[in-house]
């Protein structure tokens, strides 16, 4: 069966109470049993991800969260667990018992409408009661959709899915691609595809297949060579690709190859425009600049692959920023959704492309840099600063290139 990664999916958190029936309604809306239900309140323990087809939005992704009322040592960890899917929720379901809203369900409001989440609130369980009136009259007014169901029967499920679809945020909706745009309906562009050792056997790393795919979304021409056949393949062709595209890792050797009039970016930049905020971190990138022997580096790798004795993250970019430095620095690292809450201590902090995280959840963690104050750039604006060819691998970005143009000449 063919599936699409995480990434893609719109991610939909559900909050609340313990017992309020999240778990319910998730089952009742994947007609599966995705979550343990039980009257004993706090059964679900960690977040409970199930991926499916709500149509026609396409591939979702609900995240059914512990109750964030929990108590004692164990509640407090299911806690910290529950607030990380804030980070990464698209579109936020709130789900209340009929007849219960009180504060704890404002503060849950009012963490959603800061984050700018689009909330869907579900009151649940109306056989038991109705929501006061005044209540739903003061969310028709804000313009926040209301659901009554009863998810142990079914009763509201596709009132349910309906309001999902009508809250769905227009960003998901009309996804920005990852590089048909640059490229263009009729045009080609030439992707040099190294055999990356930490691909699983058989296959591509994911941005490259997706990157295959946006093309041939867009209507352009595509052709995939490895390094060291890339000058050759160039020399084949009767008119010059819009853009060549190439792992990071292979930067000197492509921009060696690749004629200076085509324009030529990574896999990795694609991706901090993709997921990300492209400009933000081209920001980030020219901190480098300014770093010391002995700064802390934080290195940030959204998806958990088994490194190995070359990894990009910790050997390679360490190698290449102590080199640009000339001393020795301090490199930590992270995976998965274990994002610092506190990343002030460090210097800056250098994420990978986010190929495996939804674009919500990436921006969250820019957005928690620049609170902090500290810069946050990507693998592949990181290699190509410290490899001396920045400048060229933001030639197909303008308004980036801009940014970096405009420091470069302050400084």
């Amino acid at each position: 069966m063919r599936t699409a990664p995480k990434s893609f999916r719109l991610h939909i958190g559900l909050f609340g109470r313990r017992n309020v029936g999240k778990s319910s309604l998730l089952n009742a809306m994947t007609r599966q049993q995705v979550s343990i239900v039980s009257d004993h309140a706090g059964t679900t323990t960690d977040p409970v991800e199930k991926p499916m087809e709500l149509l026609p939005l396409g591939p979702v992704l609900f995240i059914d969260t512990a109750g964030i009322d929990d108590v004692g040592a164990l509640g407090e960890l299911r806690i910290r667990k529950t607030r990380q899917v804030f980070d990464r929720t698209d579109l936020g379901v709130l789900v209340v018992e009929a007849g219960s809203w009180g504060d704890f369900e404002e503060r849950i409001l009012e963490e959603l409408a800061a984050r700018a989440i689009p909330v869907v609130i579900v009151f649940n369980k109306i056989d038991r009661g109705e929501p006061d009136a005044a209540l739903i009259a003061r969310f028709e007014d804000e313009d926040v959709p209301v659901v009554r169901t009863r998810a142990d029967t079914g009763a509201g499920i596709l009132d349910f899915r309906q309001a999902l679809l009508d809250t769905a945020p227009d960003d998901f909706v009309n996804n920005p691609t990852i590089l048909g745009d640059l490229v263009g309906a009729g045009e080609l562009a030439v992707l040099v595809v190294p055999i990356d050792k930490e691909a699983p056997k058989g296959r591509l790393i994911m941005p490259q297949v997706q990157s295959i795919r946006d093309l041939l979304d867009s209507d352009a021409y595509c052709m995939v060579v490895k390094e060291r056949e890339l000058r050759e393949a160039l020399g084949r062709l009767t008119r010059p690709p819009k853009l060549v595209v190439t792992d990071s890792q292979a930067f000197l050797k492509v921009a060696a190859d690749t004629p200076r009039e085509i324009p030529m970016t990574s896999f990795s930049i694609l991706f901090a425009r993709f997921r990300g905020n492209l400009a933000l971190q081209v920001e980030g990138t020219l901190a480098i600049e300014s770093l010391q022997p002995g700064d802390r580096i934080l290195v940030a790798e959204h998806c958990s692959h088994h490194p190995i004795a070359d990894d990009i993250g910790r050997v390679k970019i360490p190698r290449w920023l102590t080199q640009y430095v000339g001393g020795r620095l301090e490199f930590e690292h992270v995976q998965g959704h274990d994002f610092p809450e506190d990343v002030a201590p460090y210097k800056l902090v250098v994420h990978c492309g986010a190929c495996t995280a939804n674009r919500r959840e990436m921006l969250s963690r820019i957005m928690q840099c620049r609170a902090a104050g500290v810069p946050i750039t990507n693998y592949g604006l990181t290699i190509a600063y410290s490899l001396g060819i920045f400048e060229r691998a933001l030639e197909p970005f303008p308004a980036a290139l801009d940014i970096y143009r405009r420091a470069a000449a302050a400084s």
